[in-house]
């Protein structure tokens, strides 16, 4: 994803913020994920807004970054505890309150935790905190004892003179380091000298979500609180239209029916009282000008879109001169899906809106836009909106978006007392803002030995950014739509990709894990598998021979068909297929899966190994899960996932049938890391954007069909 920066100077402001001012008012409770409104800033020692440290040696690190399962709460930790020479056993987490200032993303310019940004732009500023924290606190020890602060080392949070012995623990240096000025200028350690970067850490925020005291904004209780759960319009743009309430008012624990223009809430004394009273209203919509609309009519639209030249968003030789001279020339049209969520936690948001006040409890990836929504809808200035992040029970791009918020914060202005509102799992499955469908056509030249000499890829779908961060639109260019399709790493002589823009107005669309790249991946490596088999070459040496000038890549793929024992016999039904990934997160993965293909169709993924180049690694076990994840995720969504419409509706509703992966179905994944000094890169989403790719091809090998449409079950059982 492709965005507005804030500016180097911006962020230097945001490092050496000196004070405790700055995060007034919040400290983790005791339960991981809690926060709890206080009085006054603790007294220590808070030198910019990532760190404080009290008298008593604590030090707690302010993650401005959500944990969704990604592993931020250690990540951070690690890069802070580096630099301030302090051990993970001796950090505690808090989440930063929202505050674009103070915790902007540099990717976007304000609060926000997706598109695998976070140790990719925070690795350095997080360092640097810990490295200004710890230069001052040897600085207030050797002003102590009246010496050089070259003489002075800290360890372990304690700063010994090393001539005379003498040491103090940064508890009791807290004070005086809290007087000094903060330095704008900081030395980082050498890599060579990490004890905790790049080594393997056990995840901080693990034995609360295993003896389960981890708070999700889910868990949330309040006194007095209600509980309510919605339904909206069926159909998007519907408005709600006759209410007959009558029966679900009879419901004990009922309490209340709040309309809205475009849904209806049952406020009830617990959830199942209020399930009940939602099934017991009779309603009429009204459902607007997109209530016949079927997936085949998005579909129609999209190919009729796709005949007509895009923007160029890369431009390298002359394409159409290459492809018209060319020995042999290949077309395709490749299609993939909209595609839902189905977080284990589902959209969910306490409220508690006062006369001089509003109160929030959520998980957001987004939370100064939480915030500002509260605002907006209340008619109160910011500052009289407090919102508590939790932990997220999975996020994948949905709760970039805070829909869930405005709409609760509506319901809770005709409740009196806080409102936990809570979407049942049809609900969420049913309007949910879906990965978009994208409609791609590819066309290629080959010479006489069967290399390429000219690719042009023209891709069409919506734009997320346009609406989610109208900056980073830019010349009619999506940067997110384009991610690695203006990547290609081939070397061809002769390049063209254009992007057609399309809305798609009868759902919401928005970012999936591996956002754009996912539709773009699929369509690139499973086009350079079909010049491989129209070249009659392996398809490993095939892009072998197009990767001269990515030596990095070259790498990837050589380890993992490595790994794989790739170019070895398999049974009959039985195929190995591989695929490379490169986006704008800097990250190379190359994944080879081995798949057996039923007489029936019935795809069963054995194995999948994956070589990851992420650049320098903070924690390789977060790395592997994160792979590991991104890869069960994908296969999901490859083989089964789809989202239908039919007259304006979503067809889907629940787990049977929006298929997810289970237990028993999940392949052995192997994960094998390069490791270098390169700058980070990307990880929580490329194991999501490779797989498709690499199950395509290993298809294609067992039974010699080529799919490009997803998801690949349905094609193979329709042939």
């Amino acid at each position: 994803m492709t965005a507005h920066t804030v500016s180097r100077r911006d962020f230097v402001v945001v490092l050496t913020a000196t004070g405790g001012g700055l995060m007034l008012g919040w400290r983790v409770g005791d339960r991981l994920g809690v926060e709890t409104a206080v009085a006054a800033t603790p007294p220590g020692f808070a030198p910019n807004a990532f760190i404080r440290i009290g008298r008593d040696g604590r030090v707690t690190v302010i993650v401005g970054q959500a944990e969704m399962g990604q592993g931020t709460y250690t990540a951070f930790p690690m890069l802070v505890a580096e630099e301030l020479e302090v051990g993970l056993d001796q950090v505690q987490i808090e989440h930063a309150p929202p505050d674009d200032k103070l915790y902007a993303n540099p990717l976007v310019g304000f609060q926000m935790t997706g598109a695998s940004s976070s140790v990719k732009f925070l690795y350095e500023p997080m360092r640097r905190a810990g490295a200004a924290a710890r230069s001052m606190l040897v600085a207030a020890a050797a002003q102590r004892w009246n010496v050089d602060a070259a003489s002075c080392r800290a360890h372990r949070g304690v700063v010994t003179h090393t001539p005379t012995g003498r040491r103090l623990g940064y508890g009791a240096l807290a004070h005086r380091a809290a007087t000094l000025p903060v330095p704008t200028q900081v030395t980082l350690k050498d890599p060579k000298d990490f004890t905790l970067i790049g080594t393997p850490a056990k995840r901080l925020d693990t034995p609360a979500k295993v003896n389960g005291t981890a708070q999700f904004s889910i868990d949330v209780r309040l006194p007095g609180m209600r509980i309510a759960t919605v339904a909206a319009s069926p159909v998007l743009g519907g408005k709600l239209g006759e209410l007959d309430d009558t029966k679900a008012k009879a419901i004990a624990g009922v309490r209340q029916i709040v309309r809205l223009d475009d849904a209806v809430a049952v406020v009830a004394d617990h959830m199942w009282a209020a399930k009940q009273g939602l099934a017991a209203l009779v309603i009429r919509w009204d459902d607007g000008p997109n209530g016949t609309v079927s997936t085949a009519d998005v579909v129609r639209e999209l190919d009729t879109a796709s005949q007509q030249p895009g923007v160029v968003a890369r431009k390298q030789g002359d394409a159409a001169a290459a492809l018209a001279g060319a020995a042999n020339r290949i077309e395709a049209v490749y299609q993939v899906p909209f595609l839902a969520h189905t977080t284990l936690e589902p959209p969910n948001c306490t409220v508690y809106v006062r006369p001089d006040g509003c109160e929030v409890w959520t998980g957001s990836q987004v939370l100064s836009r939480a915030q500002a929504t509260a605002a907006k809808v209340t008619g109160l200035p910011l500052e009289k909106v407090v919102v508590h992040n939790h932990l997220l029970g999975g996020g994948f791009g949905r709760r970039l978006e805070h829909d869930y918020v405005t709409q609760a914060v509506r319901i809770a202005k005709q409740v009196e007392g806080p409102v936990k509102v809570v979407w049942t799992r049809e609900e969420e499955v049913q309007h949910d803002v879906y990965r978009p469908y994208y409609y791609d056509r590819v066309a290629a030249g080959l010479d006489a030995r069967g290399q390429p000499i000219a690719w042009t890829h023209r891709l069409v779908g919506p734009s997320i950014l346009a609406r989610w961060a109208p900056p980073a639109f830019q010349n009619g260019l999506d940067g997110d739509a384009l991610d690695g399709a203006v990547h290609l790493l081939y070397d061809i002589p002769a390049i063209q990709v254009e992007y057609v823009r399309h809305e798609e107005p009868v759902v919401n669309t928005g970012f999936w894990r591996g956002v754009g790249v996912t539709h773009n991946t699929f369509v690139i490596e499973s086009f350079i598998d079909e010049l491989a088999a129209a070249a009659q070459q392996d398809p490993l040496e095939y892009r072998l021979a197009l990767l001269g000038k990515s030596p990095r890549a070259r790498a990837v793929l050589e380890l993992a068909a490595k790994q794989a024992g790739w170019g070895t016999k398999l049974p009959p039904g039985r195929g190995r297929g591989i695929a490379l990934m490169y986006s704008g997160w800097d990250t190379y993965l190359v994944a080879v899966a081995e798949v057996a293909v039923s007489p029936s169709g019935e795809v069963r993924v054995n194995r999948v190994v994956c070589a990851v180049d992420c650049g320098s690694i903070v924690n390789p076990d977060t790395v592997k899960a994160q792979i590991e994840g991104g890869v069960n995720f994908g296969i999901g969504g490859a083989l089964w996932g789809e989202i239908t419409l039919k007259n304006g509706r979503v067809e889907q509703s629940n787990f049977h049938n929006v298929r997810v992966l289970r237990i028993n179905e999940t392949p052995a994944i192997e994960v094998h890391l390069v490791r270098n000094s390169e700058a980070p890169g990307g990880i929580g989403e490329p194991g999501t954007a490779v797989t498709a790719p690499a199950l395509a091809n290993a298809v294609f090998a067992a039974i010699g069909k080529r799919i490009r449409k997803l998801p690949l079950e349905p094609q193979l059982r329709s042939a």
